[in-house]
């Protein structure tokens, strides 16, 4: 597995349902958004990714365990780390916590995700270089 990237965010009022709890479907705006900033954090973004390399990101598979509910106002930390790499794909390994209590993970995920040719949208290998960091 590589190195993990942290990425702090915030629980906002949007975030919940009407008991003040994070509803189940936006855990995936914080995995998405945490992927972009591990990205970002690397030195390229999507954006970039497309035009300098014809290359996009496509959720090919994903699977989510939640285990303890985020509150509003609650500050995040969600996690990132690459556990396998193939050659058109990559599966990270996520994890939502609040900070300081790794051990209280409050949802996890593993997320597949697919290189794709940004015209055809077939998949493609990585653009060499690209995950070097």
């Amino acid at each position: 597995m590589s190195a993990v990237f942290v990425w702090p965010t915030r629980v906002y009022y949007e975030d919940t349902d009407a008991s003040g709890v994070v509803y189940h479907a936006r855990d995936l705006h914080f995995f998405e958004r945490a992927r972009s900033e591990w990205l970002r954090a690397r030195g390229c973004n999507h954006q970039q990714l497309a035009e300098r390399f014809g290359a996009a990101f496509t959720v090919a598979s994903l699977e989510i365990r939640y285990r303890q509910p985020a509150r509003l106002d609650d500050l995040l930390e969600v996690t990132v780390a690459i556990a396998q790499q193939g050659r058109a794909s990559l599966l990270f390994e996520q994890g939502l916590q609040r900070p300081g209590e790794p051990q209280n993970l409050l949802a996890t995920a593993l997320v597949k995700v697919a290189c794709v040719d940004t015209s055809s949208f077939k998949p493609r290998t990585f653009p060499a270089g690209w995950l070097e960091p």
